[in-house]
């Protein structure tokens, strides 16, 4: 088994409860409980259009859109990238119908807000039901941690101590608000608004904080909303992607056009602010739930389950305590440090190529052709190219009523690859920085 992905891993529709560190005000099976069963749109965790699609035993259909349709025709192949997908190929669902495949609210906006990009539609047959099983980003600060460790070889020792110094200056920098929201998650409660304004202060000193922070709002956010649009979604088995693309392009300016998490970090009125303009009903109680589920989040996702969140501290914490304490936050945080090393684009593949032969091995012996984001089945679905499934692979036009019809099949094939770092969303800005990370000092 490895612990590390099956940790990683979510299956809404059979849950599991994972062990918290001791001290926690609440459990696992408590925030499910409240997520599922307390929220207007928390039925579709478990039972969404996805899901059943991916576990009835049909062809599954998926669209990706691409700029590189040329480079794909000539090589004949179809690389998987880094990201939230880990190593897949970044999709979104398709639905069969009559008139033509409807695409999920996820690719509509994709189709909208991409006009120079061109579609593929996929297909995946397969003869026994697939597992409704994601991958959560938001946990793989293991793998990125023992992949470091295990890899480390090929960085020069100065870039090694480089990697270490920053990683370790940025936690302990961070420590006052991580202790903060440790007692918070042992039920020592801080004001919301103050907590809010906090987490806002701490996020660009460590940027991991941001995606945690972004994620809970998005979770906020989709579950809650009790909007026309996203009634509608819903009858449909689909979460409304739309709210949180809002959150993210009113937070951030430039958001559109480098999906950067690290640079959102609203304080208390803008983060009202900014919920009011979206959903007015929702801002009133959007910091309470931010510090009520962040701290239970972080908490469940950094500290190891062996350590009490009542004792433990961040402050003056050396690199292997915190491997055994917090391995999943230094994990997450060296991946971040390591994307702005100057070597990155020359040790790219060294160190995500390791992690997706785990992941394509795992996915593979699980059976899990299509893993999604499992954070939240919002329609983040990807392509496992290491799957010896029959896939067929056309580019696709869309219709004036928003449908696509596949009109030329494709000569390709997935390959057990990860894309070239030029290619991919992790790719350095003209300025030199990577993706998802503040530029370094």
């Amino acid at each position: 088994m490895d612990t590390d992905l099956d940790d990683a891993h979510t299956d809404y529709t059979h849950p599991r409860t994972r062990p918290v560190a001791a001290g926690c005000a609440e459990s696992e099976d408590d925030w499910r409980r409240r997520l599922q069963h307390d929220t207007p749109g928390g039925h579709l965790l478990a039972r969404n259009a996805m899901a059943l699609e991916l576990t009835s035993g049909r062809p599954i259909h998926l669209m990706h859109t691409t700029t590189a349709l040329d480079a794909i025709r000539s090589s004949g192949q179809l690389y998987a990238s880094s990201g939230c997908l880990l190593a897949a190929l970044y999709c979104a669902p398709l639905t069969e119908t009559p008139a033509g495949l409807r695409p999920h609210n996820l690719g509509a906006y994709l189709l909208q807000t991409k006009p120079h990009t061109r579609t593929l539609m996929i297909e995946i047959t397969h003869t026994t039901p697939a597992p409704a099983k994601g991958i959560d980003y938001l946990r793989l600060g293991r793998l990125h941690l023992h992949t470091y460790l295990e890899h480390r070889s090929f960085l020069t020792e100065a870039e090694d101590l480089q990697l270490r110094e920053r990683a370790l200056h940025r936690i302990r920098t961070a420590a006052p608000f991580l202790d903060t929201v440790l007692a918070n998650a042992t039920g020592r409660r801080t004001t919301p608004g103050t907590f809010v304004d906090q987490l806002a202060a701490a996020v660009p000193g460590l940027p991991f904080l941001g995606y945690v922070y972004f994620e809970v709002l998005s979770e906020y956010l989709m579950l809650h909303s009790t909007s026309t649009e996203t009634k509608a979604l819903a009858q449909a088995g689909e979460m409304n992607n739309r709210l949180y693309k809002r959150l993210a392009f009113s937070a951030v300016s430039g958001m559109d056009k480098l999906f950067d998490l690290s640079r959102f970090h609203p304080g208390h009125q803008r983060l009202h602010d900014l919920i009011a303009d979206i959903e007015p009903a929702l801002a009133p109680s959007a910091a309470q739930y931010t510090r009520d589920r962040f701290s239970h989040l972080l908490t469940a996702l950094v500290l190891d389950p062996g350590q009490d969140a009542t004792t433990v501290t961040f402050r003056d914490q050396d690199f292997d305590s915190l491997a055994r304490a917090a391995p999943s936050l230094l994990g997450q945080t060296l991946f971040r440090e390591m994307r702005i090393l100057r070597r990155y684009p020359l040790l790219y593949l060294v160190f995500e190529q390791a992690k997706a032969l785990r992941a394509w091995n795992y996915w593979n012996h699980h059976q899990i052709r299509a893993p999604f984001n499992g954070f939240l089945p919002k329609g983040e679905i990807g392509v496992n190219p290491a799957y010896p499934a029959d896939c067929t692979v056309w580019l696709a036009e869309t219709c004036e009523r928003g449908l696509l019809h596949p009109v030329d099949e494709l000569d390709v094939t997935f390959v057990p690859r990860m894309a070239d770092l030029a290619m991919t969303a992790m790719r350095r800005d003209a300025t030199g920085k990577a993706a998802g990370h503040p530029a370094a000092a």
